[in-house]
């Protein structure tokens, strides 16, 4: 038994994972932990993903310690309700957390001491071990020197052959992880007697936390559109240089008659036959004789031999074709029209291969850029890509906003997804409608996993405070394995604002990350954040170079009181004035469940934490949601 490797086998318990296996992430750093930190003791013979029941899960177990064949190490993570632990016939079987990054950390804690253990549960006699002292003990478990201990405190794995297990290590097992990145949400298993009192998350000043949302959103990604009206609200991701001049022919700026002058040829004043017409249709035209003239019209080509055009109203008729219906012959009343005059040559505009727009530019909607890139003959342009956005309402009480019939007692409709939505759309993102997730943790992982298939940036509301049924974030710690970067905000409203980071494995099986905004249920608190960390992040990852809100100073046109202890982002109307100052009027009561307060808001005024008030006519920071009225 000592000479041979253990056998482990690990169990996946998820019913999303039996689903799609590719959505598994403990199982594959779990067999790491075993083949890095086991010393060479282990081989994992089997990897099981079964749902979350259990009876499938007994049966699975079962089957690996009964009989000759058995298995010295079972591992079970995840699931929900059942646990499995302890010792079955020869059989050693551990739970771990759920979370993949929480069962990595415990399962290398214990994993020293684990060969011993099974050494015992599989009957080698334990009296030969111990007789050598705590040193034979530790070198058996690898483990190394232990620290000094009293007599009473040897600690060693006793695996009797019953269904129970008692673990004692040698030593206290090492952390290999830091403090910052163990998980700290609420446990959901634990029940809400266990629950944190108050918010286990340092609070973060906004400013701190709009930098730990750059630090952890991804440089824009390059790629190809095609140059339509869909392009506007990308930005450029290179120079952009001229196929061709513009114009490319030289062409008329006027209506009127090309002729031919220059030094040495007839004056320009006199009575001339009208051989041709030019209009600006493509086509042939034939060319011009010293002598003759040709009428044209504005932003047609000169045809060949013309020199110079003459305005039509430098001009008038003298004869006519029989039918009446064309110029003959036209008398031109000045002589001064010189070579090159109301003609725009070759190039003039624009010279091909010139550079036309720079990379980091936007393509707006005022039509400027894209119609610039279409006069040069562009067909595509490298721009940097946009993330499509997810939105998740979350919450028992929530119902869609248009479901017939009166409310029964406790129920809410849906205002801040159709709201966040529609900002989104306004920014000029693609949006994924992602409805509304229940408080059920298992349902709440499966809608995470289903939106991070549809949307790359993921927008929740509700579920993130202190309740007993706020899952957010412990899901996205413990079943997701994603990493919280900040789950509290000081700021008035949108305290417990929070964002995370998820790995994620894409269909093709690679490697890949999730951004998910979990904001809180309150309509006001849901909005302003939306505004506040959601959009400078979806233009920094759109390649925008100044990311945030556009910040304004406005004049209060009534006092408005401060909070002592929290930055508040105060909703108010900015309208412009006739003298061009930009004025700021309160929506009303700022509660941050008072849908009302958004009502024509387009401005946050900044207020610092303090005590008193900011008074009529004082001048304070704004940041703009939306476009400016004049009276």
């Amino acid at each position: 038994m000592s000479h041979q490797k253990l056998r482990v086998a690990i169990l996946i318990v998820s019913d999303t994972a039996h689903k799609d296996p590719s959505t598994d992430k403990a199982g594959p750093l779990l067999t790491n932990v075993f083949a890095e930190d086991g010393g060479d003791h282990w081989i994992v013979n089997e990897q099981q993903i079964v749902p979350d029941d259990v009876l499938t899960i007994q049966r699975q177990v079962i089957g690996w310690c009964d009989g000759n064949d058995y298995i010295n190490v079972v591992i079970t993570t995840g699931g929900t309700g059942f646990t499995v632990a302890g010792v079955r016939n020869k059989t050693i079987i551990i739970t771990l957390p759920g979370s993949p990054k929480g069962a990595q950390e415990n399962l290398r804690s214990v994993l020293k001491q684990l060969p011993h253990a099974c050494r015992q549960a599989a009957g080698e006699d334990s009296r030969a071990a111990h007789a050598g002292g705590v040193e034979t003990l530790e070198k058996l478990a690898g483990i190394g020197k232990a620290m000094p201990s009293t007599s009473h405190s040897h600690q060693h794995a006793h695996a009797h052959a019953r269904h129970q297990f008692h673990y004692h290590g040698h030593t206290s097992p090492q952390a290999h992880t830091n403090p910052s990145e163990r998980l700290i949400s609420n446990d959901p298993n634990s029940g809400p007697a266990r629950r944190h009192r108050e918010s286990p998350y340092p609070k973060k000043f906004v400013d701190e936390a709009l930098r730990l949302i750059i630090k952890n959103t991804p440089s824009p990604k390059p790629i190809r559109h095609t140059v339509n009206g869909n392009l506007v609200g990308h930005v450029l991701g290179e120079d952009v240089q001229a196929d061709e001049p513009v114009p490319a022919f030289r062409a008329s700026i006027v209506d009127g008659y090309a002729v031919i002058v220059g030094k040495d040829l007839p004056s320009s004043r006199g009575t001339f036959p009208v051989v041709s017409v030019s209009h600006a249709t493509p086509g042939e035209i034939p060319p011009l004789k010293v002598g003759q003239i040709a009428r044209i019209t504005t932003g047609a080509p000169l045809p060949p031999g013309a020199t110079s055009v003459v305005m039509v109203e430098d001009t008038v008729v003298r004869a006519r074709t029989e039918d009446g219906q064309e110029e003959k012959e036209v008398e031109i009343f000045t002589a001064t029209i010189k070579p090159g005059e109301n003609v725009r040559e070759v190039g003039s505009d624009v010279q091909a291969g010139e550079t036309i727009l720079r990379k980091g530019e936007e393509i707006t909607a005022t039509g400027g850029e894209l119609g610039f890139l279409a006069s040069v003959g562009k067909k595509d342009v490298l721009v940097c890509g946009k993330p499509v956005v997810g939105v998740l309402s979350t919450g028992d009480e929530i119902i869609q906003h248009d479901r017939p019939g009166p409310l029964r007692l406790g129920e809410v409709r849906d205002t801040n997804r159709p709201t966040i939505m529609a900002a989104v759309r306004g920014w000029g993102f693609a949006v994924v409608d992602l409805g509304i997730a229940k408080d059920k943790q298992i349902s709440l992982e499966q809608s995470l996993r289903d939106a991070m298939r549809s949307a790359s940036v993921i927008i929740t509301t509700g579920g993130v405070s202190m309740g007993e049924l706020d899952l957010l974030k412990p899901t996205i710690e413990r079943s997701l394995g994603g990493t919280i970067h900040f789950g509290r905000v000081s700021m008035k409203p949108g305290k417990p604002t929070t964002f995370a980071t998820v790995p994620f494995k894409t269909n093709t099986g690679a490697d890949g990350t999730r951004w998910i905004f979990s904001l809180p249920g309150n309509p006001a608190s849901a909005i302003v954040t939306s505004h506040l960390f959601v959009l400078p992040a979806l233009r920094g990852m759109s390649g925008f170079g100044n990311v945030g809100m556009e910040r304004v100073v406005v004049t209060l046109e009534h006092d408005v009181a401060l909070d002592p202890e929290r930055s508040e982002y105060h909703r108010v109307v900015v309208t412009a004035g006739r003298d061009g100052t930009l004025k700021a009027t309160s929506t009303g009561g700022q509660r941050s469940s008072r849908v009302g307060s958004l009502k024509s808001a387009n401005g946050l005024l900044c207020l610092p934490a303090r005590e008193g008030k900011v008074g009529k006519g004082e001048k304070v920071e704004a940041l703009l949601m939306g476009r400016v009225v004049g009276f």
